[in-house]
């Protein structure tokens, strides 16, 4: 058991991080300063916004630094100045330099989502469903100067079923991360919880999502499309191209199939076949439009049987 309350610094940015700041808020100990990004364009409008985690620090009181890096040493005398025990980090998006995580007296641990040594890097949640894992979680690990390299404090898993979307995943990993720091941040500083090194063997990196990677490429089997659009959805959002517009492409399932050229609409039900089995399209979008089910959608987009559709070219 801790035996004084911690003054803390929480190191987040957004909607993800926020459930762990009011765990800490609603706890014992005390966040003295709140590091998010700086306020950016955002939306159609491009609007300077604060981030959410900017947003609940002001509303519950709490100096917030927005700094851009934290690589001068202006910044860093400033991070010192907080006289913090412990910095916890979760989806922060900026490095910390060594000078950084050596500040706090007791270092700085973050809340990553996933457990690790698999999935380091910017897009964990994304990538374990897009890569059909049957589980992910939180892992509480100390922080060092690598990508998500520290030892490991405490583990917590989660299935990944078929239902699973990026969206159920995020949320559930998100309320799961607050409670798991509280339990490792009591029993590490009692003495009853110990670092322990990641292993090497298992190590992957969730890279980055990116737009290039979601135009359907119809080669492909159908169960890799399927996951990747429970992956990607809301963004950057899966798309396949007729005629020059891109029709988003929401919710689909896996269809046996064996005969046909990759990208040849099979019914009216909006059957199409992949390299692999053929993917039914249940829900998808034009530009501008509703999100519709298929049959409402070709009512008033046709997309006659037998039609193929396009292929990304292969680079």
């Amino acid at each position: 058991m801790i035996t004084d309350p911690l003054r803390i610094i929480f190191m987040g940015t957004p909607a993800f991080s926020v459930p762990t700041l009011q765990t800490l808020l609603s706890s014992r100990h005390q966040v003295v300063a709140v590091y998010s990004q700086p306020p950016r364009p955002s939306g159609r409008g491009h609007q300077i916004q604060k981030s959410a985690v900017h947003h609940l620090a002001e509303s519950a009181g709490i100096p917030i630094f927005t700094p851009a890096s934290l690589k001068n040493e202006e910044e860093q005398t400033q991070f010192t100045s907080h006289k913090a025990d412990i910095a916890i980090v979760v989806a922060y998006g900026l490095i910390l330099p060594k000078a950084i995580l050596e500040a706090p007296r007791l270092g700085c641990l973050n809340v990553h989502a996933s457990l690790l040594p698999r999935w380091r890097g910017a897009a964990p949640i994304q990538r374990a469903i897009e890569a059909g894992d049957e589980a992910t979680g939180i892992t509480i690990m100390e922080m060092d100067i690598g990508l998500d390299t520290g030892p490991m404090l405490l583990k917590k898993s989660l299935p990944i079923t078929p239902q699973t979307t990026a969206t159920s995943l995020h949320d559930a990993l998100s309320e799961m991360g607050g409670p798991l720091l509280l339990e490792a941040l009591e029993a590490y500083y009692a003495g009853t919880l110990h670092p322990t090194p990641q292993p090497t063997q298992g190590v992957t990196y969730a890279a980055k999502l990116t737009r290039d990677e979601a135009q359907i490429n119809w080669r492909d089997p159908a169960d890799v499309w399927v996951r990747k659009i429970q992956a990607f959805t809301p963004w950057p959002g899966i798309w396949f191209d007729h005629e020059g517009t891109r029709l988003k492409v929401l919710a689909a399932e896996v269809v046996p199939h064996s005969k046909g050229a990759p990208g040849t609409v099979l019914d009216d039900q909006l059957t199409i076949v992949c390299g692999e089995d053929a993917l039914r399209i249940q829900t998808l979008q034009r530009p501008g439009g509703s999100a519709l089910d298929a049959t409402s959608f070709l009512r008033g987009y046709p997309l006659p049987i037998g039609t193929v559709l396009p292929c990304p070219a292969i680079s």
